[in-house]
């Protein structure tokens, strides 16, 4: 029987491909990175706010690259460390994060992601995610659910902690250290959890979130090239992600940074983490005094 033209697609089914590419050569280039860890690659300065490259970047970065132009030698490609390549790609862009971790990984701390997304039309269509050290992925497609090796993610998985929250937390590199509402933002935060994680690899964090294993998430201008992989993942595994004020969040990479400052969290403790931000003046709405969080066993 030929498929009805006036059908939708089922959306599950799209993107399967560049998904399967996408996962191979993260996965391929995490196994470049696990042989030179943790010492075998030279590292620089990149910038003047502390950040650093390294040799191992640089070669993950081409590697992914490469296969991506393989299969898809039109479109167009952000890298972390090279910027712009490919084509116009007809609103199709892929984001390369080689080595989500690079300073982690430069102080011998073995926390450190490969991050591969395609966007389409500005919004993420397509997320990996992949630990070189343990060679775990997470994959995910939009509409298609999100993908670890045991199967289908789904975040919900962990009953709340009578304690509160466990968090995690990311600020773009662009964010100065004297920002007041970075300061206050992540004070508050971190007075408002459990536990609050500064990873140094977003990626990772978006992932644990993803699994279950965390609570919530916070960013304040966060980075553009690793944000969609991440925050599609979570979305596909059942996370709610919205701006500081409460907005629908899309997770994609353009505009400016003041537009990708988010909270991230399972729905019973989203308005938990509105009421947080809120309550640090981060330009939002007073906070609803009625919510009660689903940890305080009341």
């Amino acid at each position: 029987m030929s498929p009805n033209p006036n059908r939708p697609s089922d959306p599950s089914a799209r993107f399967t491909s560049e998904c399967r590419t996408a996962v191979a050569a993260a996965e391929e280039a995490g196994a470049l990175l696990r042989s030179r860890f943790p010492d075998g690659f030279a590292v620089r300065p990149k910038g003047e706010l502390g950040d650093v490259v390294t040799d191992l970047d640089l070669l993950a970065e081409r590697l992914v690259v490469d296969r991506i132009l393989e299969r898809f030698p039109h479109d167009r490609i952000l890298a972390e460390e090279s910027g712009e390549l490919g084509g116009d790609g007809g609103g199709r862009t892929w984001l390369v994060d080689p080595l989500d971790g690079s300073n982690n990984v430069v102080i011998g701390l073995p926390v450190c992601v490969v991050g591969v997304a395609l966007c389409v039309d500005g919004a993420p269509v397509v997320g990996v995610v992949h630990e070189p050290l343990s060679g775990r992925t997470w994959s995910a497609r939009r509409g298609g659910g999100a993908y670890g090796p045991g199967g289908r993610l789904a975040a919900d998985g962990r009953a709340p902690s009578p304690a509160g929250p466990l968090l995690a937390w990311t600020q773009g590199h662009a964010v100065r250290r004297d920002d007041r509402t970075a300061r206050a933002l992540r004070h508050t935060v971190e007075l408002g959890s459990r536990r609050l994680l500064q990873l140094w690899a977003p990626l990772l964090a978006w992932a644990m979130l993803a699994r279950g294993d965390i609570d919530g998430f916070v960013g304040y201008r966060a980075e553009a090239i690793d944000l969609p992989a991440g925050a599609l993942l979570a979305r596909e595994a059942g996370v709610a992600v919205r701006h500081l004020d409460g907005r629908e969040f899309t997770g994609g990479f353009t505009g400016p940074d003041t537009e990708r400052s988010f909270v991230a969290a399972r729905p019973e403790t989203l308005p938990y983490l509105l009421e947080l931000a809120a309550g640090a003046g981060a330009g939002v709405p007073e906070p609803t005094p009625s919510y009660v969080p689903p940890w305080s066993g009341v």
